[in-house]
């Protein structure tokens, strides 16, 4: 008998913990009932009679699935579902010297991304508010040769700005849980590589074309505006293939 004929018949192993199968469980359970933020789940016993496990098993799963924020206990009432915060999600794996370079250049073309696909939202909200305060931000901002990467205290100021004027709060909460990456990034020299900057626009650019210009005109000038990033993720990019 071949070797392959002796194991056709067996299956691959299930390694997940029944802690873990409970859990993918009960989330599956709550996608079926189509379970909505406010509405009550089975108590412990029940769902351990129905699933057939201990209910320290079922306690252990939804300790988990309350860390996530996708269920609460309220007095009174019992444990309910509850609409996840993705933001305090992602803020407990957003660990900047633990996540390996790939994971990093990631989240900064990310963030790269972003800012040039904020532009419709910016001039829906923006106010002549708004524009005074950016004004005021780049007029506090020294200035600065074209080939340096920039003061990153200056650019939170004005990007977190950007990202307040888009009066999207799940904007807001990513930026804010993605700078400590940004600053990593910078500090750990990953994108520090030299560019020949042909197309720069500056914040002072930017703040014009907000104020006179169009949404597909700032998508332009921001795309310029981070040009030399683009052109360090380029060359990180071919660095790697040269090396693999």
């Amino acid at each position: 008998m071949e070797k392959a004929d002796r194991t056709d018949m067996l299956s691959a192993i299930d390694t997940r913990s029944l802690v873990d199968k409970v859990e993918m469980n009960l989330v599956e359970y709550f996608t079926r009932k189509a379970l909505q933020p406010g509405d009550v789940i089975p108590k412990e016993v029940e769902l351990a009679a129905a699933m057939g496990v201990s209910r320290t098993v079922i306690r252990e799963s939804l300790n988990r699935l309350k860390t996530m924020g996708m269920i609460e206990s309220k007095k009174h009432k019992g444990t309910v579902i509850k609409s996840p915060n993705l933001g305090s999600l992602l803020q407990k794996s957003m660990i900047p010297h633990i996540l390996d370079n790939a994971t990093l250049k990631d989240i900064f073309e990310l963030r790269l991304v972003l800012e040039i696909g904020i532009a419709d939202l910016l001039f829906t909200h923006k106010t002549p508010e708004d524009l005074e305060e950016l004004t005021h931000i780049v007029e506090q901002e020294p200035e600065f040769s074209e080939d340096v990467l920039f003061d990153v205290s200056h650019e939170i100021k004005f990007h977190s700005k950007l990202y307040e004027m888009t009066r999207n709060e799940t904007l807001r909460n990513f930026q804010n849980i993605l700078l400590p990456v940004f600053n990593y990034v910078y500090d750990s020299g990953l994108i520090n590589k030299p560019v020949k900057n042909i197309r720069y626009v500056s914040h002072k650019g930017l703040v014009d074309v907000l104020k006179n210009g169009t949404p597909d005109e700032y998508r332009v000038a921001m795309r310029k505006h981070l040009e030399n990033h683009f052109q360090r993720i380029s060359l990180i990019e071919k660095s790697g293939k040269e090396t693999s």
